[in-house]
């Protein structure tokens, strides 16, 4: 660069000043000072070495393919040319396109030649590194996996688990062929029961394999868990009931019920009488008649009892009453129409209580007498019809 300057230098003593004076000074000057300029941007920029890294990308992928490998996402280019243009590549967003519209399943080998390096004006490519790449190209496809649950420990004594339920209960993955026919179900990290006494839901993440994971990324699901109370069925016969009515303690018929009960083992191992831990009442109903019975667990009995049947399940007041039914108020008024309005003598007749030969009580004489009256009416029915 310095001897070209001092040729320049050399040119402009040697210019006769007379010619300077001339009437095209001007234009041979502006000359010269281009020249300088493009001599000083085009030949005289340093021109420097440069390695940079140029991402590759893919194209005209047919949508049935995927490729199922891992390759490297870049590649790092050498490249020689001025100092401020190969300062500029960063900005252009250049790439390494890769075409792959007539792609068919199987292994391809990518040249990566200098040539498919689109540098700019100026710039050579020296080195490409890598020099190819290998790509797998795989059918894609989608599955859908079952997902179970994986678990570790043992619930608290005298439960067990009734129910775990995941959700979702499957998982539909779309990927490569080669990859989700490795693979036929889900399962998740385990989950820890031990000492677990109650129902509860949790998040739980699923355990996958890497390439699973590559397609879905690390997946979480719901685990319902259900605990049920170990139980023993017992038929407790002679279940005293008690009964109240209007506040009065009152004997019912039948005094005894008989009562079949879940029962926790929990109870039964502590060989605790299972009569004691329930109690039986009757409760009036609101269309009277007989007692309902109910069967419940006294106030100090902590698990659930669960009661199957009460045989039976109804009892009747001992003196023959039953509880109370509201009545319809009559009114004065409603009173007088009745009494205004008699019966004719017929419908009297038939609407007025006969005894039956059943309900006469013959001993005494006058059940006698009534069967014989009985019997002299029903005589004259017979000869009248």
């Amino acid at each position: 660069m310095n001897r070209k300057l001092r040729l320049i230098l050399l040119k402009l003593r040697r210019v006769n000043l007379t010619n300077l004076v001339s009437k095209d000074w001007v234009l041979k000057f502006i000359s010269l000072v281009l020249a300088v300029v493009l001599w000083y941007f085009v030949g005289g920029e340093d021109r420097v070495n440069k390695n940079v890294m140029i991402p590759i990308e893919i194209i005209n992928l047919p949508r049935d393919l995927v490729i199922s490998n891992q390759f490297k996402k870049e590649i790092e280019v050498t490249v020689s040319g001025p100092r401020s243009i190969i300062q500029e590549m960063s900005s252009r967003a250049i790439t390494r396109q890769v075409d792959l519209s007539s792609a068919t399943p199987g292994t391809m080998v990518i040249e990566n030649d200098n040539d498919h390096i689109p540098v700019p004006r100026g710039i050579t490519v020296q080195r490409v590194q890598p020099s190819s790449i290998i790509l797998s190209l795989d059918k894609l496809i989608q599955k859908k996996f079952p997902v179970f649950a994986k678990t570790v420990g043992k619930v608290a004594d005298g439960y067990f688990v009734k129910m775990l339920k995941m959700d979702p209960e499957s998982i539909t993955i779309t990927g490569p062929l080669t990859t989700l026919s490795q693979v036929d179900e889900l399962y998740t990290r385990p989950i820890n029961l031990e000492g677990v006494k109650q129902s509860i839901q949790l998040q739980v993440p699923l355990a996958l394999e890497p390439a699973i994971v590559e397609l879905i990324g690390e997946t979480s699901v719901t685990a319902d868990l259900s605990i049920g109370m170990v139980t023993v069925k017992k038929i407790l016969d002679g279940m005293e009931v008690h009964a109240s009515v209007d506040g009065v303690k009152r004997d019912v018929r039948p005094r005894t019920v008989q009562v079949t009960a879940n029962i926790p083992k929990k109870y039964l191992d502590k060989n605790l009488d299972p009569k004691s831990l329930l109690i039986v009442t009757a409760v009036a109903q609101e269309s009277g008649g007989p007692l309902k019975v109910q069967v419940q667990p006294r106030a100090e009995v902590e698990l659930p009892i669960d009661i199957l049947a009460i045989v039976p399940s109804e009892v009747s007041l001992t003196d023959g009453k039953s509880h109370p039914v509201q009545k319809a108020v009559v009114t004065p008024k409603q009173t007088e129409e009745k009494k205004a309005s008699p019966l004719p003598e017929e419908q009297i007749k038939s609407e007025t209580p006969q005894p039956s030969a059943a309900d006469i009580d013959e001993s005494d004489d006058t059940g006698v007498l009534l069967r014989k009256v009985l019997k002299n009416q029903k005589n004259k029915r017979k000869l009248t019809e």
